[in-house]
């Protein structure tokens, strides 16, 4: 389980500013990668769906260069943990997060948390997914996010902690869904903020042989 901290199962990491905070958006906005080349997949990809009440997200994981986290990912859909949550944190121009709460914002039980594998050299690049934590390096259990703009300054190399956000796949198709999810009108339900106003909700994530 997640620790006391992570009551939310936010990306956010208590370590970092919270979205609203200037510092943030001058810091993400102002932030200039070494290298901007086009991230290339590390080959053995499994392709997953997630199917959503707003259209399908198709993704590609990658599980050479995250095998834990693939593996961690495709367990909880194989058991359908994923059936019936949300996107619960939704932060335009930032990233889409979900995997953990149900339409009522009940934080659903998980499995052990796992190695964070930031280390792998996939980047947090617009349209990627990764796996949510708090600021406890290897707290990663079931919540994931995909960004939705290119958030270099949350990789390992570039990250506050020197750890960052462990990216184990990309969106191949569906990112039009990805872009209308990230529009959303938010508001906040019992203390949680950035919660879509009407539920986007994950009807189940299938694994494609």
């Amino acid at each position: 389980m997640p620790n006391s901290n992570s009551s939310t199962g936010q990306l956010h990491p208590d370590w970092y500013p919270t979205h609203s905070d200037r510092a943030l958006r001058a810091f993400a906005s102002d932030f200039k990668p070494i290298s901007m080349h086009h991230q290339q997949s590390k080959g053995n990809q499994m392709p997953v769906v997630l199917k959503t009440n707003q259209g399908d997200i198709t993704l590609e994981l990658d599980s050479e260069a995250a095998p834990i986290t693939v593996e961690n990912f495709l367990t909880y859909a194989r058991e359908g943990h994923y059936n019936g949550t949300i996107f619960h944190r939704v932060i335009p121009d930032f990233m889409i997060q979900g995997g953990g709460f149900t339409p009522a914002m009940n934080q659903k039980k998980t499995k052990a948390s796992i190695k964070n594998e930031s280390s792998n050299g996939l980047s947090n690049l617009k349209y990627s997914i990764a796996m949510a934590r708090t600021s406890v390096p290897d707290s990663a259990t079931s919540q994931f996010f995909i960004n939705t703009k290119d958030n270099f300054f949350l990789d390992r190399k570039s990250s506050q902690d020197g750890v960052g956000y462990c990216v184990f796949g990309r969106v191949t198709s569906g990112t039009d869904v990805v872009d209308a999810i990230g529009k959303v009108k938010t508001t906040s339900v019992s203390g949680h903020r950035d919660v879509p106003a009407e539920s986007v909700e994950i009807l189940s994530v299938e694994i494609v042989d």
